[in-house]
């Protein structure tokens, strides 16, 4: 069990700087409000989250 918590930790983090690292400051953001929104069970927050990160993804194309 604490192995499979060890990788999971370990995924979210090396997640986190790719997202960082392609997407900034805004990308974690954007992932942050994205991650409470779930966690508090606020589909406001969730979808603010998601537009966030939908807009970064789209970006370019737009």
């Amino acid at each position: 069990m604490p192995v499979l918590a060890l990788v999971s930790a370990l995924l979210v983090v090396t997640f986190e700087q790719i997202v960082q690292w392609k997407y900034g400051t805004s990308g974690i953001v954007g992932l942050l409000l994205l991650t409470i929104g779930i966690k508090a069970k606020s589909p406001s927050v969730s979808s603010t989250g998601a537009v966030v990160l939908a807009l970064l993804v789209a970006g370019p194309a737009l």
